[in-house]
């Protein structure tokens, strides 16, 4: 049993580290043209090629709420990249703060729904958490993503699962409280991803926090920050 523990370890570890990769490498070249006037490595990418039927009709709704309901929800590839981390991770409790209309939430969904995992997201605007619950159930997400309407300062004190993936999108002044209170229940190994994080809407208060702790690792790339919280 320990071997094979270890061998889930290290497997892991290389899947953290082809993610940090792909997110330096292939995220983070979001304009039309690199260096020298050469094509970025995002040109090589095709949109999902849905793998069956339950896939197919995930991307139309995500495809909808894009084109509807784009109100605050990351970009297209920042979901892929949220979906391919979690699975890859076999991640069982995924936590999101920020839940807007659902869209980020619904790419988590379809890796948990692969590794029989769930989440919980928080969304303070009654409007926003309506129309992401309707997301949620035509989506055929609703039993593994429980949203918590309110202040999610508030709400996030009753966690008390190990998370394995913390997920930031909500009051970028607030990802510091966010973070005091919510790093201890992250496994080691799992992961804090923050997004829009830029020299003009960082609070460096946390940016000090996540890169000056010998206990993670963070990477920024292209606004989007992926902490380690090392073993």
């Amino acid at each position: 049993m320990k071997k094979v523990a270890r061998s889930t370890i290290v497997v892991s570890t290389v899947i953290i580290g082809i993610s940090a990769i792909l997110l330096s490498n292939a995220l983070a070249q979001r304009s039309s043209r690199g260096r020298g006037g050469e094509q970025s490595g995002s040109e090589l990418e095709k949109p999902s090629v849905p793998k069956d039927d339950n896939e197919r009709k995930i991307l139309g709704i995500l495809a909808d709420i894009r084109a509807t309901q784009s109100y605050r929800n990351v970009p297209p590839q920042d979901g892929r990249f949220l979906r391919i981390t979690a699975e890859s991770m076999n991640a069982k409790n995924v936590v999101e703060i920020g839940t807007s209309t659902g869209y980020s939430g619904i790419w988590f969904g379809m890796a948990l729904q692969k590794t029989g995992g769930k989440l919980t997201t928080f969304e303070i605007d009654a409007q926003r958490a309506a129309t992401a619950r309707a997301n949620f159930k035509r989506a055929g997400l609703a039993d593994i993503i429980t949203l918590v309407e309110g202040n999610a300062h508030d709400e996030i004190k009753k966690l008390k699962d190990t998370i394995d993936i913390l997920f930031l999108d909500a009051d970028k002044e607030g990802y510091i409280d966010y973070l005091d209170k919510l790093l201890p229940l992250v496994r080691p190994g799992g992961l804090v991803i923050a997004h829009n994080i830029s020299p003009r809407m960082t609070d460096p208060k946390f940016m000090e926090a996540i890169t000056t702790n010998p206990n993670l690792e963070t990477i920024v790339r292209s606004g989007v920050g992926v902490t380690l919280k090392k073993r």
